[in-house]
Parts: structure tokens; sequence; C-alpha cells
């Protein structure tokens, strides 16, 4: 009886790209893809609007004199992690990479949503905090970051409104698919 090779392999490897070859795994990374393009888009470009404002809210704003810019860069920082994880989420290709059972657009849609109610907060507890008439060489970088805080807050919501499109539109879509 002759014997039967089956030779097996990965649809998803490309020649001259590393991949998953008979079972020897050549590199770890071969479904990271760079995707400057991104950025390129109004929502790419608010993202990295974002970090600059926050960057600059945070130079502004620290350290901390009073207790209503704690929470004001407590607000800050959060918003800096999760908008750079998001950046990294688009650079790095991971939602077309992951295959989780998650509807990205709209964990992206709440976490954006909460994070523009968040900076509306703060922003106005940065302000009402060093609007009394303090004689301090700190008074005017911190409200200079309220009013930064205040435009971030800002390119936030128009985040919420551009990812909140996208939404109805991949559901109109996927209606249109189902009929």
């Amino acid at each position: 009886m002759p014997d039967t090779v089956v030779t097996v392999q990965n649809p998803e490897s490309k020649p001259g790209k590393p991949g998953v070859e008979n079972g020897n795994v050549n590199n770890i990374f071969s479904w990271v893809e760079i995707n400057y393009n991104y950025f390129k888009t109004l929502p790419g470009i608010l993202k990295l609007a974002q970090l600059i404002l926050g960057i600059i809210c945070l130079a502004l704003a620290s350290p901390a004199r009073l207790p209503g810019t704690n929470w004001f860069l407590f607000v800050v920082i959060i918003s800096f992690i999760a908008t750079a994880i998001w950046s990294f989420v688009y650079l790095l290709s991971i939602r077309e990479a992951i295959n989780f059972p998650i509807n990205w657009v709209l964990t992206e849609f709440f976490n954006t949503l909460l994070l523009t109610v968040l900076y509306t907060v703060a922003f106005i507890v940065q302000i009402s905090a060093w609007s009394r008439p303090y004689q301090s060489y700190y008074r005017n970088p911190n409200i200079a970051a309220g009013v930064f805080g205040i435009i971030n807050a800002a390119v936030y919501g128009t985040g919420v409104y551009l990812i909140f499109s996208d939404w109805k539109k991949s559901r109109t879509a996927s209606t249109v698919q189902q009929q």
C-alpha cells in the first residue's frame, strides 16, 4: 500500500512573510501589521490631538497644588492611557488580527463617551478650583490647563460623534446584507 503524504499550509502565511511553517514558529509577531494610514484619517488625527492636548494639560497642571487639580490630573492621565491604548490598537491593526467576539466600535464608543464626560467634569472642577482670587504663581498655568481641558473635551466629543456615525453605518450595512 502506498504512503500518502499530506502537506498542510497556513492559508494566512504569504510568500516572503515569516509565519508558521511545518509547526515551527518563525516569528511570533507575524500578525502585527503597522497601519500608519489610520492617522491620516479624521479619527486618527483626533486621537493624536487628544494625546497632544493631554500632554499639554499634564504639563500645565502638574504638580497638583489644589484638590481639584488632583481630580483633573487623574482624568487626564486615565484618558491619556486609554487613548494611547486605542492608538496602538489601530496602529498595530489589532482589531483585524484578534478574532474575539468584541464589538470594537461600540466598545470604543462607550470608552470615548465616558472619557468625554470625565473630561467635562474635570475641566469644570479645575477652572472652578483656580478661579478664586489667589495670588499665586501657579494660578495662570492651571487655568490654562482647564482651558486646554475644554478643548480636549470638545475633541473627545467630536470623536464620540464620529464613532457613533461609524457604528450606525456598520449597523445599517449589516442589516442590508442580512436582507
